[in-house]
């Protein structure tokens, strides 16, 4: 059966807190697992939240900042002693492949896996697959960011309707299917499109054109939200969003999940952040991010 849903390693920004590890997240998307930013401590989360280093097919790095990258030496040597019997992808900015090198070996450690590495330099696809295609989009930030979107192939929707109107059933349906018509009958006449379902990663960054680009139609948005709204001149500065800015580009783009995350230690009540997102007019799904929750893509 087929699995897709967002596992939260970690939603904290600069500072963990008691409560709250830094960033990481992991989607699994139907047999392949995609780990975004693994911040320090995400091979400990991935232990407390159940997932297995061969449960990571590709590795994305939105940049170069410690809460979203210091967990990469860990996880990439638990990928080489778990023998994980795939080859592991990783994207990251390609202005940071230093930084990446230097984790990738921060101490001795004897590989046994093939990571390929695959730097971002420029918006656009990173990788096609049977089940999704893989972008980035630079963002805005104080250091070289991009934001990742997972967009899946359309599909064709049956309609038994059409099918009775058309008098198809049994065997046949799956002929139809197979070969797009049927004595005269297309496979057009008897379903319509199916949307693929698609999933936009941002995090740190100031509102800009590949934030909205991202989000457009996303059935799932994960999105930092940095700081509250009266605090909008300090996100700026910083290169961050606010609960209202990412509410508002969500509401803007027909986002139908919105999960908010990458949250500053300054804040001790997660429920402001949903009332200042609910307040800019989203009125879809909402998740405020908490360490090792789990959240359903939304099915198509």
């Amino acid at each position: 059966m087929s699995v897709r849903e967002l596992v939260v390693l970690g939603t904290a920004s600069q500072v963990p807190t008691r409560h709250r590890n830094h960033n990481g997240y992991l989607l699994r998307w139907d047999g392949q697992g995609i780990l975004f930013d693994p911040g320090e401590g995400t091979q400990r989360q991935m232990l407390r939240a159940g997932v297995a280093a061969h449960d990571i097919d590709r590795i994305c790095v939105t940049h170069f900042h410690g809460d979203h990258s210091l967990g990469l030496a860990g996880v990439i040597q638990r990928i080489n002693l778990d023998q994980v019997p795939h080859p592991v992808t990783a994207h990251y900015p390609a202005s940071g492949r230093h930084f990446f090198e230097r984790l990738r070996y921060a101490t001795a450690y004897r590989e046994t896996v093939r990571l390929a590495e695959e730097p971002v330099t420029a918006d656009g696809p990173l990788a096609v697959t049977d089940a999704y295609t893989l972008d980035a989009c630079l963002l805005s930030h104080p250091v070289e960011s991009y934001g990742y979107r997972l967009t899946e192939p359309d599909g064709r929707r049956i309609l038994p309707e059409r099918l009775a109107a058309h008098g198809i059933k049994g065997p046949d349906v799956g002929r139809i299917q197979r070969e797009g018509v049927l004595d005269g009958v297309t496979l057009d006449d008897v379903s319509e499109v199916r949307r693929g379902q698609r999933f936009a990663f941002v995090m740190d960054t100031r509102l800009c054109d590949g934030v909205h680009a991202l989000a457009e139609g996303a059935d799932m948005l994960v999105i930092e939200s940095t700081f509250l709204d009266e605090d909008v001149r300090l996100a700026t500065d910083h290169g961050h969003l606010t609960a209202g800015q990412a509410a508002a580009v969500a509401r803007d783009a027909g986002v139908r999940h919105l999960v908010l995350t990458h949250f500053s230690q300054r804040y001790s009540d997660p429920a402001e952040f949903e009332r200042q997102a609910r307040a800019a007019g989203f009125d879809g799904e909402l998740s405020i991010a908490q360490d090792l929750m789990r959240v359903p893509v939304p099915k198509r």
